[in-house]
Protein backbone atom coordinates (compact mmCIF):
# COMPACT_ATOMS: atom_id res chain seq x y z
CA UNK A 1 0.00 0.00 0.00
CA UNK A 2 1.96 3.21 -0.88
CA UNK A 3 -0.68 5.90 -0.40
CA UNK A 4 -1.13 8.57 -2.96
CA UNK A 5 -0.37 11.73 -1.28
CA UNK A 6 -3.10 13.87 -3.52
CA UNK A 7 -5.76 12.60 -2.02
CA UNK A 8 -6.96 11.98 2.13
CA UNK A 9 -6.61 8.51 2.99
CA UNK A 10 -9.33 6.66 4.69
CA UNK A 11 -9.61 6.33 8.20
CA UNK A 12 -8.10 3.19 9.80
CA UNK A 13 -8.71 0.78 13.06
CA UNK A 14 -6.44 1.43 15.92
CA UNK A 15 -3.26 -0.42 14.84
CA UNK A 16 -2.00 -3.02 16.59
CA UNK A 17 1.44 -2.70 18.17
CA UNK A 18 4.46 -4.56 17.13
CA UNK A 19 7.21 -5.47 19.65
CA UNK A 20 10.09 -6.52 16.60
CA UNK A 21 12.98 -8.80 18.29
CA UNK A 22 15.83 -6.24 17.09
CA UNK A 23 18.28 -7.69 19.30
CA UNK A 24 19.68 -10.03 15.89
CA UNK A 25 18.82 -7.42 13.82
CA UNK A 26 21.31 -5.82 11.44
CA UNK A 27 24.56 -5.97 12.02
CA UNK A 28 25.24 -3.26 9.10
CA UNK A 29 23.14 -0.94 11.54
CA UNK A 30 24.96 1.59 14.16
CA UNK A 31 25.16 -0.63 17.82
CA UNK A 32 22.66 2.20 19.12
CA UNK A 33 20.09 0.73 16.60
CA UNK A 34 20.86 -3.15 17.06
CA UNK A 35 21.50 -5.37 19.79
CA UNK A 36 21.14 -4.91 24.00
CA UNK A 37 19.72 -1.67 25.11
CA UNK A 38 17.64 -0.81 21.50
CA UNK A 39 15.54 1.33 23.24
CA UNK A 40 14.01 2.96 19.93
CA UNK A 41 13.97 -0.20 17.59
CA UNK A 42 10.25 -0.85 18.52
CA UNK A 43 6.98 0.98 17.40
CA UNK A 44 4.79 0.80 20.43
CA UNK A 45 1.03 2.16 21.10
CA UNK A 46 2.43 5.41 22.18
CA UNK A 47 4.57 5.44 18.65
CA UNK A 48 1.36 5.62 16.65
CA UNK A 49 -1.98 7.63 15.61
CA UNK A 50 -5.07 5.43 14.72
CA UNK A 51 -5.91 7.04 11.72
CA UNK A 52 -2.47 7.36 10.38
CA UNK A 53 -2.16 5.09 7.31
CA UNK A 54 1.68 4.94 7.29
CA UNK A 55 1.51 3.81 11.43
CA UNK A 56 -1.05 1.09 9.80
CA UNK A 57 1.90 -0.03 7.52
CA UNK A 58 4.75 0.30 10.30
CA UNK A 59 2.41 -1.89 12.94
CA UNK A 60 1.63 -4.48 10.62
CA UNK A 61 5.30 -5.02 9.07
CA UNK A 62 7.85 -6.04 11.86
CA UNK A 63 11.79 -5.03 11.14
CA UNK A 64 13.90 -7.23 8.77
CA UNK A 65 17.44 -7.53 7.96
CA UNK A 66 17.77 -5.65 4.64
CA UNK A 67 20.59 -8.20 3.51
CA UNK A 68 18.51 -10.97 3.87
CA UNK A 69 14.63 -10.77 3.41
CA UNK A 70 12.02 -12.57 4.76
CA UNK A 71 11.11 -15.80 3.05
CA UNK A 72 8.35 -16.06 1.77
CA UNK A 73 7.75 -12.44 1.89
CA UNK A 74 4.92 -10.71 3.93
CA UNK A 75 2.06 -10.67 1.24
CA UNK A 76 0.97 -6.96 -0.22
CA UNK A 77 -2.38 -7.64 1.32
CA UNK A 78 -1.08 -7.67 4.72
CA UNK A 79 -2.55 -4.23 5.49
CA UNK A 80 -6.20 -5.40 4.74
CA UNK A 81 -8.92 -3.92 4.87
CA UNK A 82 -6.72 -0.61 3.69
CA UNK A 83 -5.31 -0.62 0.07
CA UNK A 84 -1.85 -3.30 -0.60
CA UNK A 85 1.48 -2.38 0.64
CA UNK A 86 4.36 -3.20 -1.98
CA UNK A 87 6.86 -3.06 0.85
CA UNK A 88 10.68 -2.52 0.16
CA UNK A 89 12.42 -1.83 3.35
CA UNK A 90 11.51 -2.52 6.79
CA UNK A 91 14.26 -1.55 10.20
CA UNK A 92 13.31 -0.86 13.71
CA UNK A 93 13.35 2.89 12.80
CA UNK A 94 12.28 3.13 9.15
CA UNK A 95 10.12 1.60 6.58
CA UNK A 96 9.44 1.81 2.80
CA UNK A 97 7.39 1.41 -0.09
CA UNK A 98 5.90 1.77 -3.52
CA UNK A 99 3.13 4.82 -3.93
CA UNK A 100 0.12 2.84 -5.66
CA UNK A 101 -0.40 5.88 -7.10
CA UNK A 102 3.04 6.98 -8.84
CA UNK A 103 3.92 9.56 -10.88
CA UNK A 104 6.46 7.19 -12.70
CA UNK A 105 7.68 3.57 -12.37
CA UNK A 106 9.33 3.22 -9.16
CA UNK A 107 7.79 6.29 -7.58
CA UNK A 108 8.05 5.06 -3.42
CA UNK A 109 7.76 6.52 -0.09
CA UNK A 110 10.46 6.38 3.26
CA UNK A 111 9.08 7.27 6.13
CA UNK A 112 10.28 6.85 10.07
CA UNK A 113 8.47 3.87 11.59
CA UNK A 114 7.20 6.23 14.61
CA UNK A 115 4.97 8.79 14.11
CA UNK A 116 6.29 11.86 13.48
CA UNK A 117 4.19 14.92 11.85
CA UNK A 118 7.07 16.48 9.93
CA UNK A 119 10.66 16.98 9.40
CA UNK A 120 11.57 18.82 12.76
CA UNK A 121 9.42 16.27 14.99
CA UNK A 122 12.05 13.10 13.74
CA UNK A 123 14.42 12.22 15.78
CA UNK A 124 18.37 12.22 15.42
CA UNK A 125 18.89 8.57 15.00
CA UNK A 126 15.65 8.49 12.86
CA UNK A 127 17.26 11.48 10.53
CA UNK A 128 20.45 9.79 10.29
CA UNK A 129 19.10 6.75 8.91
CA UNK A 130 16.90 8.38 7.07
CA UNK A 131 19.66 10.45 5.10
CA UNK A 132 21.47 7.03 4.98
CA UNK A 133 18.49 4.93 3.13
CA UNK A 134 17.61 8.21 0.92
CA UNK A 135 21.16 7.41 -1.00
CA UNK A 136 20.20 3.31 -1.10
CA UNK A 137 16.88 3.25 -1.72
CA UNK A 138 17.59 6.10 -4.45
CA UNK A 139 20.46 3.76 -5.83
CA UNK A 140 18.28 0.56 -5.86
CA UNK A 141 15.62 2.54 -7.69
CA UNK A 142 17.76 3.55 -10.81
CA UNK A 143 18.93 -0.22 -11.07
CA UNK A 144 15.34 -1.76 -10.79
CA UNK A 145 14.00 1.23 -13.61
CA UNK A 146 16.70 1.68 -15.55
CA UNK A 147 15.85 5.70 -14.60
CA UNK A 148 19.00 7.49 -13.95
CA UNK A 149 17.72 10.82 -12.77
CA UNK A 150 15.15 11.25 -9.86
CA UNK A 151 13.35 13.56 -7.62
CA UNK A 152 13.40 13.67 -3.76
CA UNK A 153 10.66 15.73 -2.01
CA UNK A 154 9.80 16.42 1.46
CA UNK A 155 6.80 18.15 2.54
CA UNK A 156 6.01 20.05 5.57
CA UNK A 157 2.45 21.13 6.35
CA UNK A 158 -0.84 21.72 4.44
CA UNK A 159 0.47 24.71 2.72
CA UNK A 160 3.77 22.65 1.83
CA UNK A 161 1.45 20.20 0.24
CA UNK A 162 1.55 17.31 2.85
CA UNK A 163 -1.70 15.02 2.76
CA UNK A 164 -0.78 12.07 5.16
CA UNK A 165 0.45 14.04 8.57
CA UNK A 166 3.06 11.18 8.90
CA UNK A 167 6.65 12.72 7.93
CA UNK A 168 7.82 11.33 4.75
CA UNK A 169 10.36 11.22 1.79
CA UNK A 170 9.20 10.93 -2.08
CA UNK A 171 12.10 9.23 -4.06
CA UNK A 172 10.52 9.92 -7.84
CA UNK A 173 11.92 8.24 -10.85
CA UNK A 174 12.14 11.14 -13.77
CA UNK A 175 12.33 9.90 -16.81
CA UNK A 176 13.37 11.44 -19.96
CA UNK A 177 11.15 14.63 -20.96
CA UNK A 178 10.90 16.86 -23.85
CA UNK A 179 12.51 20.13 -23.10
CA UNK A 180 9.11 21.84 -22.49
CA UNK A 181 8.57 19.57 -19.91
CA UNK A 182 10.96 19.53 -17.99
CA UNK A 183 10.17 21.11 -15.41
CA UNK A 184 7.01 20.34 -13.60
CA UNK A 185 4.90 19.84 -10.66
CA UNK A 186 6.15 15.81 -10.59
CA UNK A 187 9.18 17.19 -9.13
CA UNK A 188 7.39 18.45 -5.83
CA UNK A 189 5.42 15.07 -5.74
CA UNK A 190 2.43 16.33 -7.32
CA UNK A 191 1.10 15.61 -10.94
CA UNK A 192 -1.00 12.64 -13.07
CA UNK A 193 -0.62 9.73 -11.30
CA UNK A 194 -1.95 6.32 -12.58
CA UNK A 195 -3.12 2.90 -10.23
CA UNK A 196 -0.25 0.92 -9.69
CA UNK A 197 -1.12 -2.70 -11.16
CA UNK A 198 -0.83 -5.37 -8.48
CA UNK A 199 1.07 -7.45 -10.47
CA UNK A 200 3.44 -5.39 -11.88
CA UNK A 201 3.50 -3.51 -7.97
CA UNK A 202 4.82 -6.88 -6.60
CA UNK A 203 7.31 -7.57 -9.44
CA UNK A 204 8.86 -4.18 -8.73
CA UNK A 205 9.06 -4.61 -5.01
CA UNK A 206 10.48 -7.41 -5.19
CA UNK A 207 13.44 -6.57 -7.73
CA UNK A 208 13.82 -3.65 -5.79
CA UNK A 209 14.22 -5.50 -2.39
CA UNK A 210 16.94 -7.33 -4.24
CA UNK A 211 18.53 -4.06 -5.17
CA UNK A 212 18.48 -2.59 -1.74
CA UNK A 213 20.54 -5.74 -0.19
CA UNK A 214 22.70 -5.34 -3.19
CA UNK A 215 23.71 -1.68 -2.23
CA UNK A 216 23.34 -2.41 1.56
CA UNK A 217 25.99 -5.22 0.91
CA UNK A 218 28.41 -3.11 -1.25
CA UNK A 219 28.12 -0.70 1.18
CA UNK A 220 29.48 -3.05 4.04
CA UNK A 221 31.90 -3.80 2.01
CA UNK A 222 33.73 -0.66 1.32
CA UNK A 223 33.16 -0.25 4.94
CA UNK A 224 35.31 -3.16 5.78
CA UNK A 225 37.86 -1.64 2.90
CA UNK A 226 38.14 1.60 4.66
CA UNK A 227 38.51 0.15 8.15
CA UNK A 228 41.14 -2.45 6.71
CA UNK A 229 43.12 1.03 5.08
CA UNK A 230 43.54 2.64 8.32
CA UNK A 231 45.33 -0.19 9.52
Amino acid sequence: MAFSTDKKPPATPTPRSIVPDANTFDPSLPASKSGAGASNTTTSSSDTQPNCPFCHISSTFPPYPPTSPPSPFPPSTSTSPQPQTFLLLSTPLLIAFLDIMPLSPGHLLLCPRRHAAKLTDVLPDEAAELGRYLRILSEAVTRATGIKDWNVVQNNGIAAAQVVEHMHFHIIPRPGLREAERFTSTMFGRGKREDLDEDEGEELARRMRGFVTEVVREEEEERGLREKAKL
